[in-house]
C-alpha cells in the first residue's frame, strides 16, 4: 500500500513523499493515521536532525517519519495479534515504547510509522509494550491529545510528599490541599486546570496564575470557578502582572500557609523562584515546562529543603498507564481538551509549521493527515468563512462549542474537504 508522509533527512529536511508500504508481517499492523497534532519536540528533531537522541544517526539515508501524536484506524491485523486487535478498532499510540532499553520512538525513529502519514505499519514492539491502545472516543483529535494529556497526568502522580519518621514516598498532589499553576492558562495549563478539577485526586484550592487578563478571562470562561467548586475546588484566577509582592499576595490566598504543590508551567527563572517562595512545608515544586537551554538555572532556597522538608521533580512525558487514563476520561466526558488546539491544517502545512512552530502564536497545531489544507487558526474561520462557505459553516460549529474546535466540527471537515486517498 502506498503511503504520503513527512520524512525527516536531516536538520529542518522534511520532505512530503509518497512510497510504498512493506507488506505487513505476522507480527505487524497496517493502519490509516486521521489526526496528528504537532509538538514541540518535533520542532526539536527537525533542529536537531541526526544529533537528536532519538533520530537515526542514519536518517540522511534512511528516512524517519515525523509526528507521535497521532490517533487512526487500524486496517489490517498480523495473525500474531489477531486475538487483541481487529480492522476497523480506533487507536492512539504511547510513543515511550522504553522497548529493551532503547529510546527509538514512532515519530523520530522509524521509517514506517509516524503521525505525519496517511498510512503506517506498526511494529511488533508497539504491541509487545503494550503501546497501541484502544480508544472508544467520538473524535480522533482527541485521541491524538491524549499523549500531551498524558503529560499533565503524569505530573500530577509525579508530585511526591512524606511524613516525618518516613522515608516512603506518597505519590500524588496532596488532596485537599492547596495547588498553584503558574503561568497556567497556556494550552498545557488549560489541561493541568481541567485535569485538577475533574480527576479522582483533587486539591481543595487550585490557585492559578497568568499575566494576561484576556487569556485568564478565557480561561475563565472554558473552566468557570462554579464548575470547579461543584467538585469540591476553590478556583482563583490572578494576574500577578503588575503586583508589587506577587508571592504576598499568593501566600494570602493560601490563608498564610503556601502550597503543598506547585506546577511551573513557563521556563522562566523568576516563576521558578516564586513558586519555591510559595511551597509549604513538605511541599513539592513540580518544573513542567521544558528550557530549551541547557544552562537554565534558578535558585532554590535550601535552608527550607533541610528544614522544610521542601523538594523538586520535573516531568517530560507520561507514561502508558497516564495515557490510558487520559483516554478513558476522555471517553467518558470528564476531561475536554479542546481548548488545546488553536489551529488546523493538512499534511501539505505540517513540514513549514515545524520548523516555524516557536514563533507560531497558540496551542496545539491539529492536522488532518488525508487533506490538503493551510494552517488555520480557529480564531480566523469566521473571516474566511466571509469568502469560503467551508470555513463558515465551522465558525458556526466552533461557536457551538464555545469557540473550541469538537467532534461536530472534526466530521463536517471530514466530509466535506476531499481526501488525498
Amino acid at each position: 500500500m502506498k503511503t504520503r508522509a513527512v520524512r525527516l533527512y536531516g536538520v529542518n529536511d522534511l520532505r512530503i513523499e509518497e512510497f510504498e508500504l512493506p507488506s505487513i508481517k505476522d507480527d505487524e499492523i497496517l493502519a490509516k493515521v486521521v489526526t496528528n497534532s504537532v509538538c514541540m519536540s518535533d520542532h526539536k528533531a527537525a533542529e536537531q536532525g541526526a544529533a537528536h537522541k532519538r533520530v537515526p544517526d542514519d536518517v540522511a539515508d534512511n528516512p524517519i517519519i515525523l509526528g507521535h501524536e497521532f490517533c487512526g484506524e487500524i486496517v489490517e491485523v498480523g495473525a500474531k495479534w489477531a486475538d487483541r486487535f481487529s480492522a476497523g478498532n480506533l487507536f492512539s499510540i504511547q510513543p515511550a515504547l522504553n522497548y529493551k532499553g532503547s529510546l527509538a520512538a514512532p515519530g523520530y525513529s522509524y521509517r514506517y510509522i509516524g503521525g505525519d502519514s496517511t498510512y503506517i505499519v506498526i511494529p511488533r514492539e508497539v504491541m509487545e509494550m503494550d503501546c497501541l491502545l484502544p480508544y472508544d472516543g467520538e473524535a480522533f483529535f482527541l485521541g491524538s491529545l491524549a499523549e500531551p494529556v498524558s503529560c499533565i497526568v503524569g505530573t500530577y502522580h509525579a508530585m511526591y510528599h512524606t511524613k516525618a519518621g518516613s522515608y516512603v514516598h506518597d505519590m500524588g498532589i496532596v488532596e485537599g490541599g492547596a495547588l498553584a499553576i503558574l503561568a497556567g492558562v497556556g494550552p498545557m495549563g488549560l489541561g493541568a486546570i481541567d485535569y485538577g478539577i475533574h480527576c479522582d485526586r483533587r486539591p481543595g484550592l487550585l490557585v492559578v496564575t497568568d499575566i494576561d487578563d484576556a487569556r485568564l478571562a478565557r480561561a475563565a470562561q472554558l473552566y468557570p470557578v462554579e464548575e470547579a467548586a461543584r467538585n469540591g475546588v476553590k478556583l482563583v484566577y490572578v494576574n500577578t502582572k503588575d503586583m508589587a509582592d506577587p508571592v504576598a499576595e499568593l501566600m494570602r490566598l493560601s490563608g498564610g500557609k503556601g502550597y503543598d504543590d506547585v506546577l511551573v508551567m513557563a521556563p522562566v527563572r523568576q516563576l521558578v523562584e516564586q513558586g519555591d517562595a510559595i511551597l509549604a512545608k513538605d511541599g513539592c515544586l513540580n518544573f513542567f515546562a521544558g528550557p530549551n537551554r541547557t544552562d537554565f538555572i534558578a535558585a532554590m532556597n535550601f535552608y527550607n529543603v533541610h528544614y522544610a522538608s521542601h523538594h523538586i521533580v520535573g516531568t517530560s512525558g507520561g507514561n502508558t498507564a497516564d495515557m490510558v487514563e487520559s483516554l478513558r476520561m476522555m471517553e467518558t466526558g470528564l476531561l475536554n481538551p479542546s481548548a488545546m488546539v488553536t489551529h488546523i491544517g493538512g499534511l501539505s502545512a505540517v513540514p513549514q509549521t515545524v520548523i516555524d512552530l516557536p514563533a507560531i502564536p497558540g496551542g496545539k497545531k491539529l492536522m488532518y493527515t488525508h487533506l490538503d489544507l493551510p494552517l488555520t487558526a480557529i480564531a480566523d474561520f469566521e473571516k474566511l468563512g466571509e469568502q469560503d462557505p467551508l470555513f463558515a459553516e465551522l465558525a458556526r460549529l466552533v461557536a457551538k462549542h464555545n469557540g473550541l474546535w469538537s467532534a461536530e466540527a472534526e466530521r463536517y471537515l471530514l466530509s466535506h474537504v476531499p481526501s488525498r486517498d
